[in-house]
């Protein structure tokens, strides 16, 4: 078996901030480098800041021109970051950390059971295909 690959768990929450419930998963990526993690979270920032108030941009915008950098040197030492976005009443925090992928076994040079090719010679004699 292949050992553990480094990667990056990110993960986008929302959270009304009117409500007494928690926050709510949005979306979840597994980022194989630094550079892709942070990218991740750059290119929802730059995609949702037209859509944002004039406060929520100036954060977002804050975050790509001067807090990228110290998210990708704190992703570098294997510290968890957090990058938060205030919107109205809708708090969005973006989270990376870094994690161990455990690779899965590579299935396309692996043997087929004998059975796989009876079924396959039936699938063919009765026009299945």
């Amino acid at each position: 078996m292949s050992a553990p690959i480094r990667g990056y768990w990110c993960e986008c929450w929302t959270e009304d901030l009117t409500s007494a419930e928690g926050p709510a998963l949005l979306a979840s990526f597994n980022a194989h480098s630094v550079p892709q993690a942070d990218r991740w979270i750059a290119v929802a920032l730059r995609t949702i800041s037209p859509a944002l108030d004039s406060d929520a941009s100036d954060e977002a915008w804050a975050w790509l021109y001067e807090g990228r950098v110290e998210t990708r040197q704190a992703l570098l030492r294997s510290e968890p970051c957090t990058v938060m976005v205030t919107h109205a009443n809708t708090r969005i925090t973006w989270t990376v950390r870094t994690v161990l992928f455990l690779p899965l076994a590579h299935r396309q040079n692996a043997e087929l059971p004998p059975c796989a090719y009876v079924f396959k010679h039936r699938a063919r004699v009765s026009g299945l295909r």
